[in-house]
């Protein structure tokens, strides 16, 4: 497997490998490249062998790639015959000859969050991200910048910010959505009211086009093909009467009214939001624009989303930067950021640039309450609300999955209010339920509504309601689509927004620039049906692989997961994809191939896939995407269920690691001490099945537990001590320090009456039915302690496991939940048993890791005011530091566990105050510090406390 880590080294070669013969692809083409494309798949290694021969760049026809690129953001699915990933405009050239060639359809790919189905493909998809993401130059002077299709859009707004200057359009997406991508949909983003969709800040483009016509379009008709100002200038008066009048976000169709002689014949513009089918951007020049010198978050209160949205237009003359609008029913479990938004039961965001703006929006808005932020970081963690919200909005109130389809409506924005309330109407009317949040400034509403799109009743209905609301929207003078494009989710309904006329003349646009028919074909001009192709069909409902596969169906594509770069927040999602930029590695790369591996299409042994298994090899179970991703996808849970079908009746199979790591706390408590001798034998850690590159952990000499009963004690115990496997065995100092600080707190503490474990290794190497007989084995023992006590346990992932894993493992035993919620974290039980006791003072700056369970899991807030209490000043990193319990020491694991580790934790520490303490509650973060930073002594913050209460 290839595995490219994006911090200091690089595994494998970049030499992909060829699966060609297995599998077969889906769905449809139309006309010659239909019937083409079918041909193509008998015959995908020759064409698979022609890519190889005439490109530099990556071609991957596996099972694997295949699988990864089935699906983008939208409902729909497409399969395709393989993936290249071109190196540069030649590259692109000879891939478009050889598919030419060949017949084959071609599709260009860049973040792939779109959600019309426009960025899949039946033929070749070109991934741009892989080689194609430079920026070539940024002029400050001119404030242009010129960039290639696949790169990020935030690596473009991080170079400019030193000049001053930014990107104008910002989607939600901006961590991970590519300027290739952003042309392609014509994106708008947030600052729109200010600064416009992407194409009001194109200048030109280099375009090539299936037929291997290199094209530089922009103004002044520069760059069109042959016949298309010719085309334009026989239908002036339908493209002057054609599309609908005072509508900032119409995206839907072409922009043929951008070639009129008043508006400058720019083919440029033109070309934005043509969504691949018209030509592939090798390379585009941009304008940017200036940051606003002094930015302040507007937050306005309103009794509701329709009186937001009544307002939202009357704002517009104070030059707003944003105007967004959400209601109380998208900010659930929004967490402490949600709790400082001003009363209401709906919110406009308003940026403006300086007090006095922000002053008088205050003063212009009608509003319940109002709230103005001029504090950076609570600003970021106002718009992260909002940013989340195209995964939030797919999990409505009371239960349920809400899916895109009508994503980005857009009207008037004086019609916005009025919209909006027949809009929910047409909702009630059908039964549906969907949360509208968007960019009200521009009339424009996202909204994600509870289709049921798994039978054929409920697809019926999705296309009953599809017409229904187009209708609703041209009633309105709205666009059907107005930031993500038509795709296969609205472009069959154009007609009822322009007419059959003018659609007709999108097909002879089409024509012109792809007389082959061969770029992005049954995407916006003569479209494939709306209800065909979706995601949802065929996946089967009973077994395991069925069940992760629906499970896995939750994922929406948004690609919170992709995130590489600096540091998103305190997000740890997802470490392995940092480190490899590889999709199979991200959460959900991870989740389309356990969809495709229900469905049986591409991989085709369900829980014996290979594919599957290698994907989920680099998943350190780090829990991050429970709680950092939108849609709540719970990969390190898949992984579990997986590895215990994987396995199933075959337990030789299994590496030797899963027996030895993950029963470890059954062989620590039957040997103890005797492991040290067996760990320090030179072919230990080839015997034991780990990697040889880690020194094992040392194993105590006396135990935690054998300590605590040598001790005399007469305090009545106000808690139970959870002797877990690691501090019991690996880190007893860490059990007499908590000890010593509870006591010292006026607690008493005891311990559970018999041998007791949370079950984490187990669980994390998928041998769930050893784990629930170690649950509840644990469970007859705490029957035995005092049930009224809390149950506090000082390493963080094995008080993750029994918050979560313990009650989802054995979900009809009361005693797992009765458990599950006495835990508590050492710093919650100080804080809760203790809340007048005053810790030491350090008085000094503090470093280290939080570990990943407790960001996902457990949270940190407690601990945070406990370290302020005693005078710790800093941040803890977020993330993951990489070694993740067995991960760390499984074969083949070092590199990408490292580069883990270099993502933050240890560039974090290299630039740590002199002086300052290192903490890091967890077992495995500890021991990772140990292993690669052996300089610094890095302690559970409970030994820190002890140290200086014995000062």
């Amino acid at each position: 497997m290839r595995r490219r880590l994006r911090h200091w080294v690089v595994v494998g070669s970049h030499e992909a490998h060829s699966d060609a013969g297995r599998g077969t692809g889906r769905g449809t083409a139309p006309g010659a490249a239909r019937r083409a494309s079918d041909g193509a798949r008998g015959a995908a290694g020759e064409l698979a062998a022609a890519l190889r021969a005439a490109v530099a760049g990556d071609v991957d026809f596996s099972v694997t790639a295949r699988a990864l690129t089935t699906m983008d953001a939208s409902n729909y699915r497409r399969v395709p015959l393989g993936v290249v990933a071109p190196r540069d405009a030649d590259d692109v050239a000879a891939a478009l000859a050889v598919c030419r060639e060949h017949g084959v359809p071609v599709v260009a790919r860049g973040g792939g969050t779109s959600i019309g189905g426009q960025s899949t493909g039946t033929g070749v998809v070109l991934d741009l991200t892989r080689h194609l993401d430079a920026l070539v130059s940024l002029d400050p002077e001119a404030r242009t910048a010129v960039v290639r299709p696949g790169l990020v859009l935030d690596r473009l707004r991080a170079a400019a910010r030193p000049h001053g200057l930014t990107f104008g359009p910002d989607p939600s997406t901006h961590a991970r959505c590519t300027l290739g991508g952003m042309i392609g949909n014509n994106a708008c983003g947030a600052h729109s009211v200010a600064w416009g969709t992407t194409a009001d800040n194109v200048r030109s483009l280099d375009v090539l086009t299936y037929d291997g016509r290199r094209l530089r379009p922009g103004p002044e008709g520069r760059g069109a093909p042959a016949g298309l100002t010719e085309l334009v200038g026989r239908h002036l008066a339908e493209l002057r009467t054609g599309y609908p009048a005072g509508l900032p976000r119409r995206i839907s169709g072409y922009a043929l009214d951008a070639l009129l002689p008043e508006r400058g014949v720019d083919v440029a513009r033109s070309f934005c939001g043509s969504e691949g089918t018209l030509g592939i951007v090798t390379e585009a020049e941009l304008r940017l624009v200036p940051l606003p010198a002094e930015p302040v978050l507007v937050v306005l209160g309103y009794a509701d989303e329709t009186a937001a949205a009544d307002a939202a237009a009357g704002l517009l003359p104070y030059r707003p930067l944003t105007v967004e609008g959400m209601a109380a029913d998208l900010v659930r479990g929004a967490g402490a950021a949600a709790g400082g938004l001003p009363r209401g039961g709906a919110w406009l965001f308003c940026e403006a640039d300086g007090a006095g703006a922000a002053e008088a929006l205050v003063r212009a808005a009608d509003a319940v309450d109002a709230l103005v932020v001029a504090d950076p970081a609570g600003q970021r963690a106002l718009w992260r609300i909002r940013e989340d919200a195209a995964g939030t909005a797919t999990r409505l109130p009371g239960g349920g999955d809400a899916w895109p389809g009508w994503e980005d409506c857009a009207v008037p924005p004086a019609r916005l209010g009025a919209y909006l309330r027949d809009f929910r109407a047409l909702l009630a009317g059908f039964g549906l339920r969907g949360i509208p949040y968007g960019h009200f400034g521009d009339g424009c509403v996202h909204v994600r509504v509870d289709f049921d799109l798994w039978t054929r009743e409920g697809t019926a209905r999705f296309r009953e309601f599809s017409e229904a609301v187009a209708d609703l929207v041209v009633a309105h003078g709205g666009s059907l689509s107005g930031e993500h494009g038509d795709g296969k989710a609205r472009a069959e309904l154009l007609p009822r927004m322009y007419g059959e006329r003018l659609v007709a003349l999108f097909g002879e646009v089409k024509d012109l620039w792809d007389p082959d028919g061969g770029l992005n074909p049954g995407m916006l001009v003569r479209p494939e049906p709306l209800d065909s192709g979706l995601r949802f069909e065929n996946l089967p409902l009973l077994g395991p692989a069925a069940g992760l596969g629906r499970e896995a169906a939750r994922c929406v594509g948004v690609a919170k997961c992709r995130v590489a770069g600096p540091a998103p927040g305190a997000d740890v999602m997802c470490p392995s994809y940092r480190a490899t930029g590889e999709e199979e590695h991200s959460t959900r790369g991870r989740a389309r191939l356990l969809h495709e591996m229900a469905l049986g299409e591409v991989i085709t042994d369900g829980l014996r896939s290979a594919e599957v298994r290698e994907a989920l090899d680099l998943c350190l179970s780090c829990k991050g995407c429970r709680s950092d991703c939108p849609v709540g996808v719970d990969m390190a849970a898949y992984k579990s269920r997986f590895l215990e079908g994987h396995y199933a009746g075959r337990p030789w199979r299994r590496p030797r690691a899963h027996w030895t790591l993950g029963g470890l706390p059954r062989l620590l408590d039957r040997f103890g001490a005797g492991l040290d001798t067996a760990r320090r034998l030179p072919f230990a850690a080839r015997l034991a099945g780990l990697t040889p590159e880690r020194e094992l952990p040392r194993v105590a000499e006396r135990s935690f537990v054998a300590w605590f009963g040598e001790r005399a004690s007469d305090r009545p115990p106000a808690l139970t001590l959870w002797p877990d496997t690691f501090t019991d065995h690996l880190a007893p100092q860490v059990g007499a320090a908590a000890v010593r600080v509870l006591e010292a707190a006026g607690l008493g503490v005891a311990l559970p009456p018999g041998r007791v474990c949370c079950g984490l290794t187990y669980v994390s190497t998928g041998r769930l039915g050893a784990a629930r007989r170690v649950m509840r084995r644990t469970l007859d023992v705490m029957a035995g302690a005092p049930e009224a006590l809390p149950v506090v346990v000082l390493e963080p992932s094995c008080a993750a496991a029994l918050r979560t894993d313990l009650s989802e493992l054995l979900p009809d035993d009361p005693r797992a939940a009765r458990l599950a919620r006495s835990v508590r974290t050492f710093a919650e039980a100080l804080e809760e048993l203790a809340p007048d006791w005053d810790p030491p003072r350090a008085d000094r700056p503090v470093t280290g890791q939080t570990h990943c369970h407790q960001h996902a899991v457990l949270g940190d807030a407690a601990d945070r005011r406990l370290r302020e209490r005693a005078g710790l000043t800093g941040e803890l990193v977020g993330g993951c530091c990489g070694l993740a319990g067995n991960f760390g020491f499984e074969p083949g694991h070092y590199e990408v566990s490292v580069a883990c580790a270099e993502d933050r934790l240890l560039p974090a520490l290299r630039s740590a105050p002199e002086g300052a303490a290192v903490l890091a509650d967890g077992f495995s973060c500890r021991t990772q510090m140990a292993h690669l930073v052996p300089e610094y002594h890095v302690r559970h913050l409970a030994e820190l406390l002890a140290e200086e209460l014995d000062r």
